[in-house]
């Protein structure tokens, strides 16, 4: 992996996890521990998708345009069956789960994305 896309990673996944425990900081003030924990399982529901995509799809960051292309799309599809997986393993063991501090963790860890986007390298 080339340096500059290691750091991007590195930002990426950091902001993505230190959102997550602020936004389980303020759910446990607002609703109690099970609101807490429920951010938590949301945003690393975030984190752990983001690092499968970097798994699969920057393990070669050198060589042909199309192989390149389809490491980037199986990378996505890792990503969405760990985003899946893991959301229907949330709800098959914790029936009660406090939905909106884990969607909202969740989300919040998409956003850095875009963030990452804007930001200036």
């Amino acid at each position: 992996m080339h340096p500059q896309v290691g750091s991007q990673v590195r930002w990426i996944l950091g902001w993505q996890s230190m959102l997550a425990l602020v936004t389980a900081a303020v759910s446990g003030l607002l609703g109690g521990r099970a609101a807490a924990v429920s951010a938590v399982v949301g945003g690393g529901i975030g984190v752990l998708a983001g690092a499968a995509y970097v798994w699969r799809a920057l393990r070669h960051s050198e060589g042909e345009a199309g192989k390149l292309y389809r490491a980037q799309v199986l990378g996505e599809g890792y990503k969405f069956a760990v985003t899946m997986a893991l959301f229907m393993l949330v709800f098959l063991a914790w029936r009660d789960v406090p939905a909106l501090p884990l969607f909202l963790a969740y989300i919040l860890t998409f956003g850095v994305y875009w963030v990452a986007l804007l930001k200036k390298r």
